[in-house]
């Protein structure tokens, strides 16, 4: 079954896609600045979320394309 191996293939590389976008959203919106002697932390906790939900699909996506290519020929 070469369709079962493709659709694992792209399922991989959409989740690492995925995986990179979210941490790169999860990283983007946690900044803290230094005032005098407070530290402020300024984050966009909405854009956050959604970085984590990212992260949380990738990993879906990973464990679904490992299934598929491990289970080729059943």
């Amino acid at each position: 079954m070469h369709t079962r191996k493709i659709i694992g293939i792209l399922l991989i590389v959409i989740s690492l896609c995925l995986g990179y976008f979210g941490f790169n959203k999860i990283s983007e919106n946690s900044k803290s600045i230094e005032v005098l002697d407070l530290k402020v932390d300024i984050s966009n906790n909405s854009e956050k979320e959604m970085g984590y939900i990212s992260i949380g699909s990738a990993i879906i996506l990973l464990i679904g394309g490992l299934y598929l290519l491990k289970n080729e020929d059943k």
